[in-house]
């Protein structure tokens, strides 16, 4: 499966597993390594960065700004094989 294919999928789970959340496609040209979602519920917030895979290789920065978004709220590499785990984390999050 393509990123593409497997990120569009999964914007309308998110859209459907957390109604009235708000889901933004950042712009990695921004700022470098950036999660590619933004998803906005209620007085929470999460990022995630989506890939194809769990092998799926890393960019620069990405890890260390996924890091520094955790630390502030939640944000999370998502991919086909870890998807329902992260979800899951969310959902805990956002019930909080």
């Amino acid at each position: 499966m393509y990123e593409s294919n497997f990120q569009k999928k999964l914007k309308k789970e998110i859209k459907e597993r957390f109604p009235g959340c708000i889901v933004y496609k950042t712009d990695p040209q921004q700022l470098q390594g950036s999660p590619d979602l933004l998803i906005l519920y209620s007085d929470k917030w999460a990022a995630l960065e989506v890939k194809k895979s769990a092998k799926a290789p890393h960019r620069p920065n990405q890890d260390y700004r996924v890091k520094q978004m955790n630390d502030m709220s939640f944000a999370s590499f998502i991919f086909p094989e870890n998807k329902e785990e992260v979800l899951d984390d969310m959902e805990r999050l956002f019930k909080t």
